[in-house]
């Protein structure tokens, strides 16, 4: 799109830097309605899947007795994981007021919002019927783990939500002052609140985000582990430990920060925000990706290790149906996919380039996949009770409406993107305003000061 088609649709005095921000949501190609009408078939045959199992019932899956869990909490678990991706990791960022995260903040906190209605839904699809959700809130008991799951999401997803709109609020506000067209005009004129760049504006709302920061740390670190509480607070083998916490929080965070990358990636090649979404900031997640992989296998390794030394013979069952059984494939390409590749591109900086992170980002979304499967179907298929051993062979109706799930994910990003600039303009602004001269200030406030006439010592580094 050249500059005379992009005046038809942005004011005259519109920055360059903010027009190459906004320029997708007005430019769109052919490839984009390739993309959509590939994913929207992939979502209707989901739905029909997913109809035909309301219709006919939880027999046409795979699930059975005493395997009542499958595919579908598997995704709930691990697309539930994927949402700390934007809580933690803008929220951190933001506190520590690292400078880098300006570009990255609004594409992770997306992901949030999005991909926790999929672990929801995913619930819907293993209750059968929808309506028995009701059956939570009106007869919910507060001992229960399963409540205390519902209570948690729904505050966090609550708060995501508020976390995403704050700072969308200016860049509204500017796309309903620049933006050329009435439709488009009464959509931002709405959410914009009347917001008018005022000081005392910009006062309450660095305010109000700075306390979503805080907030919303404790509120994303007690979902996951509310989530292993599901598994954790029964005797069943290998699920009752207390390590399960802290795993599952690790495990989501590893695997949010994978997806973050991706889909960076994915909008640095699409868009071509190259100049945004620059090889310092891959580098400083493949960075934060690796710290987790080696946190993630000391926790799986810690996990497998006290199950082994204990020699419960119920635990063992599990144990050696995951190392060596019907489920050591999926293990060891766990163990393969979540620390070996990560480690070996990672660990090497000319290997952890964007392209190279982001390869080793898929690696690790199929894995921590795997890591929910393994860490769901072992247990059941080897009960503690004297019930024969269970069988579980996942049916084409689960992989229908997982494959949709995942498509109507990547659509709804996609359309975020076309109606809101998945960069924050402002705060790339206010990092070249005032971002560099705090960035100074910070620096010098915890070094130590120079003597009068000191020179400053040589360094070959």
């Amino acid at each position: 799109m050249d500059k005379d088609q992009l005046g038809k649709h942005f004011a005259a005095d519109l920055a360059k830097e903010d027009i190459s921000i906004l320029k997708p949501l007005v430019s769109t190609g052919r490839n984009f309605f390739i993309v959509v009408f590939i994913l929207v078939g992939i979502i209707l045959f989901g739905v029909m899947a997913w109809l035909l199992q309301l219709r006919r019932g939880l027999g046409l899956t795979g699930l059975n007795q005493p395997v009542f869990w499958g595919i579908y909490i598997t995704n709930f678990v691990f697309f539930i994981g994927i949402s700390h991706a934007g809580t933690l990791i803008s929220a951190i960022l933001r506190l520590a007021r690292a400078e880098w995260r300006r570009a990255i903040t609004r594409s992770a906190e997306v992901i949030t919002v999005l991909v926790l209605f999929f672990g929801v839904f995913n619930i819907l699809l293993d209750l059968g019927r929808p309506d028995r959700m009701l059956k939570v809130f009106s007869s919910g008991k507060l001992a229960s783990p399963l409540l205390w799951d519902v209570m948690s999401i729904s505050v966090y997803m609550a708060a995501s939500a508020v976390y995403l709109y704050l700072p969308l609020i200016p860049d509204i506000a500017l796309m309903r002052d620049k933006m050329k067209g009435r439709a488009r005009g009464f959509f931002y004129k709405i959410l914009a609140l009347n917001w008018n760049n005022t000081e005392k504006q910009w006062h309450t709302l660095e305010k109000a985000i700075s306390i979503m920061a805080v907030a919303v740390i404790p509120i994303a670190v007690s979902v996951h582990t509310v989530v292993s509480y599901v598994f954790a607070m029964t005797i069943q083998p290998m699920w009752h430990s207390t390590i399960f916490g802290p795993y599952f929080v690790t495990g989501a965070i590893f695997s949010g920060i994978a997806a973050l990358i991706i889909a960076m990636y994915l909008i640095r090649r699409s868009y071509h925000l190259e100049a945004f979404l620059k090889p310092v900031h891959f580098n400083n997640l493949g960075l934060l990706l690796l710290v987790m992989s080696l946190l993630w296998f000391y926790f799986t390794f810690t996990e497998n290790l006290t199950a082994f030394y204990g020699a419960d013979p119920a635990h063992l069952k599990v144990f050696w149906a995951k190392f060596t059984g019907s489920y050591a494939p999926y293990f060891w390409t766990m163990i393969l996919f979540c620390f070996v590749i990560p480690l070996a591109v990672l660990a090497n900086k000319k290997t952890r380039t964007v392209t190279g992170t982001m390869i080793a980002s898929v690696f690790v979304i199929i894995g921590m996949w795997l890591e929910r499967f393994t860490i769901v179907l072992p247990t059941l298929i080897n009960p503690r009770l004297p019930y024969p051993q269970g069988v579980y062979h996942p049916s084409w109706i689960e992989f229908a409406v997982t494959a949709a799930c995942f498509a109507t994910f990547i659509l709804l990003y996609i359309l975020f993107t076309k109606f809101f600039p998945i960069i924050s303009i402002w705060e790339i602004k206010e990092g070249k305003e005032r971002g560099i001269k705090e960035t100074e200030e910070r620096i010098k406030s915890y070094l130590p000061e120079l003597e009068a006439g000191a020179s400053r010592p040589a360094t070959n580094l």
